[in-house]
């Protein structure tokens, strides 16, 4: 039987945040390790807290956007190879940094983790598994630091409402309407919110309770939003 793929965009945040979440990434490992006999997946880590920390330096010497990008795709890929070294066995060796080399790692492998693929300007790892998914025909989950898609930052606006479902467009109507800049902390990217909707991309968005991520998976009522038609 054809195992099916899903598409994971893993938050820097939720890898390598200050406060840690060693007991998610072991949770997180066990499982997606449940769901190998039907599925497969492709984990894309993001840069979080180191990218932004390398961004600010560069920043402050008045680097190129090019060099300030390039940092971060670096921290993403740093991330990455902790998350292959986790998962093991079971994971690709090497990291892909191409579409097509994730793909053929597919085909060996259970899990495929990769950081940002190559350079491309005005893009996050968020960009990446939009691209991905639509290559793969797959459904989305980016899970980050946040429940979903709130009405307004809810780490900095406690009267901010969660937004349980919303369509294609409308979220790339919210999207666009924030200027890009290197390092950037939205639930997701102006350019993979364009993407998810030219492709109608199936995308969850979810925070690092593992029960959450089981319900998607199991197509069941969640916590977070949900992003299609």
């Amino acid at each position: 039987m054809k195992r099916s793929v899903w598409v994971i965009s893993l938050g820097g945040s939720i890898i390598s945040s200050k406060e840690g979440k060693i007991n998610f990434l072991g949770k997180f490992k066990d499982t997606l390790e449940k769901y190998y006999s039907k599925y497969r997946f492709v984990i894309v880590c993001g840069g979080g807290d180191i990218a932004r920390h390398y961004i600010n330096i560069l920043s402050r010497e008045h680097k190129s956007e090019n060099e300030l990008s390039k940092a971060g795709i670096l921290a993403t890929r740093a991330n990455a190879e902790f998350v292959m070294r986790l998962f093991g066995k079971e994971a690709n060796d090497k990291l892909p940094k191409t579409i097509h080399q994730v793909k053929n790692n597919l085909l060996k492998n259970n899990v495929v983790i990769c950081g940002a693929l190559r350079f491309t300007k005005n893009s996050t790892s968020d960009t990446n598994a939009a691209r991905i998914a639509k290559q793969l025909k797959a459904p989305f989950i980016n899970i980050t630091n946040v429940d979903g898609l709130y009405t307004s930052n809810p780490l900095a606006n406690s009267d901010a409402k969660l937004i349980s479902f919303i369509s294609w467009r409308d979220f790339e109507n919210k999207a666009v309407k924030i200027k890009y800049k290197n390092g950037q902390h939205f639930v997701l990217d102006q350019k993979s919110a364009i993407i998810i909707r030219k492709n109608r991309i199936k995308t969850y968005i979810i925070n690092s309770r593992i029960s959450d991520l089981r319900k998607v998976i199991e197509g069941k009522n969640f916590h977070g939003t949900r992003i299609k038609d």
